[in-house]
């Protein structure tokens, strides 16, 4: 842990300009390959520092402050994405040149690939082994977050995520293996 990192829970402002100087870098990194815009990782770096502040009282000194600093970068870039994607909606009009749909119901031919799609993944869920299923369940059918998925298999955020990773590139090859078997 940084010298810099013990003291700063004081918020003096030497503290945090010293933390400013020491991981601003690494933020503006990390924000810029979240946002994919110089300009808007510059943004979202400055207010991470502007938020600083209020932010170090949730800091636990158990764990090392560049993961907690990373945590709350990436919090404040995913907030600042969904942001941007509700505003867009809001503001940005339908592309008028797209074709309106013809029916808002599927075609029987629709429903028919819709249907065995959704067998197709069944069975290949079916054939994974538990801790993939499980976390697969969790995620789409229940919508849960990593979050609460992590609380409930007794896991940390990371590990949910890897293992929701792995489970569909898993899942990718059952179903693509259970295609060749109906093929055959």
């Amino acid at each position: 842990m940084s010298s810099v990192a013990l003291g700063m829970q004081s918020g003096t402002p030497d503290v945090l300009a010293k933390l400013y100087a020491q991981f601003h870098p690494r933020v503006l990194r990390l924000c810029q390959y979240l946002l994919g815009s110089r300009e808007d990782a510059e943004e979202a770096a400055s207010e991470v520092f502007v938020r600083l502040p209020r932010a170090l009282v949730t800091y636990d000194r158990a764990q090392p402050f560049w993961n907690w600093l990373s945590t709350v970068a990436r919090h404040h870039c995913v907030d600042r994405l969904r942001s941007r994607r509700s505003e867009q909606r809001v503001f940005e009009p339908a592309n008028p040149e797209s074709p309106s749909p013809v029916s808002p119901m599927a075609s029987p031919l629709d429903e028919l690939l819709s249907s065995e799609t959704r067998e197709a993944v069944r069975a290949a869920l079916v054939r994974l082994p538990e801790r993939y299923r499980a976390a697969l369940v969790l995620r789409y059918f229940n919508d849960l977050s990593y979050d609460e998925i992590a609380e409930r298999l007794g896991l940390s955020h990371a590990n949910v995520a890897i293992l929701v990773f792995r489970a569909k590139q898993r899942l990718r090859i059952e179903i693509l293996s259970g295609a060749r078997r109906v093929r055959t």
